[in-house]
């Protein structure tokens, strides 16, 4: 097969992380960048490259006649330009949450079945092998398990423009929530029956219809149990912001990332995939209800740093094209984690528990 010829559409930070994977891949050509603003000449200039530059997406298609498209725009966009994509004939990697709806999810899932086009959302989180590491842990420690996960950013500057923006359509929980959710879906390999969740407004600078913290809980069928909470401004509190672990019968497992919880990283999005270290803790008790085993401490100092990551995701669609990977699992998966994220977005709004 020749080289994939691959519009980028949108050039910010995992726009520009995903270019920079493809600019270094043998086996994609990057034939032109798309942004409304001059995020793609920053691009350019960084990357030591000229390829074209387009402010719009639809006269970027009709121009370059991609092979596939990488889509890192804001998520109210996502449905159209995919849909535009898939139905020029162009495999689709979409940046997480597939798109603002579910019913705009579905559409792209149905879209890309009747095109036999390949839809790769990106969970980075997939292709992490701490993260790995740690749910493969999570399956050791029983059932029911207690699941505690966060990531609040105090933001300032360019990111506290970035989540305003993603404010005009989503909320932390869904934005960020999709990936957690997944994992504990993933912990637990259960079904999810209900989420309640509350939210609260901190900044006349974002909608009125929306909050920018949030903290959902979950109840699973098997009786595991999990919350997670989502900040995004400059009023939010960096202390403790990155909270990954759980508990069950047979002990806990956490994630421990000091250099990443330092003040200051709480936005700087190479913080948000680190790891650094698990920590394994065994329950078992003596006679004496000591505990018979020390904690296990698993380092994983040479873990991907955030550019890596996006590097794997993209040779996972790579992978997807050339052997034709059949992706229904992956967009269910997908799909699911974003519906939970919703019913947690209605919770907030509601005030009621909703019901899966």
């Amino acid at each position: 097969m020749s080289k994939i010829k691959i519009l980028v559409i949108g050039c910010g930070n995992m726009g520009a992380s995903h270019a920079k994977a493809y600019h270094q891949m043998d086996d994609f050509e990057i034939c032109g960048l798309v942004s409304r603003g001059d995020s793609k000449e920053k691009l350019n200039h960084k990357l030591g490259s000229n390829y074209p530059l387009f402010d719009d997406y639809e006269l970027a298609l009709y121009a370059t006649k991609p092979d596939a498209v990488c889509i890192s725009t804001y998520p109210d966009t996502h449905e159209t330009i995919a849909l535009k994509s898939l139905d020029s004939g162009c495999h689709v990697f979409i940046e997480k949450p597939l798109a603002a709806t579910v019913a705009g999810s579905e559409n792209l899932i149905k879209k890309s079945e009747e095109t036999g086009k390949k839809l790769v959302v990106g969970y980075i989180l997939r292709h992490h092998p701490s993260w790995e590491r740690f749910i493969e842990e999570a399956h050791k420690l029983g059932k029911p398990l207690v699941m505690r996960m966060n990531l609040n950013q105090q933001s300032q500057g360019f990111m506290w423009d970035v989540h305003k923006n993603l404010m005009k359509s989503l909320s932390p929980i869904v934005d960020c929530g999709v990936h957690y959710i997944d994992v504990m879906c993933q912990m637990t390999r259960s079904k999810p029956l209900s989420v309640s969740a509350i939210g609260v407004r901190l900044s006349n600078e974002i909608p009125s219809d929306n909050y920018n913290y949030g903290q959902l809980q979950i109840r699973f069928e098997d009786g595991s149990v999990g919350w997670y909470e989502a900040g995004w401004g400059p009023m939010v509190s960096d202390n403790a912001f990155f909270i990954k672990d759980v508990f069950g019968p047979q002990g806990a497992v956490s994630i421990v990332a000091n250099k990443a919880s330092e003040a200051g990283k709480s936005d700087d999005v190479d913080s948000h995939t680190k790891t650094e270290s698990i920590k394994v803790h065994f329950s078992e008790l003596d006679e004496k209800n000591q505990f018979t085993k020390k904690d296990l401490w698993i380092d994983m100092k040479d873990e991907p740093d955030h550019q890596e990551l996006c590097n794997r995701e993209q040779r996972y669609f790579l992978k997807a094209i050339k052997e034709d990977l059949d992706l229904s699992d992956h967009l269910a998966d997908a799909l699911n984690s974003l519906k939970i994220a919703f019913a947690c977005d209605e919770s907030v709004k509601t005030g009621k528990t909703v019901t899966l």
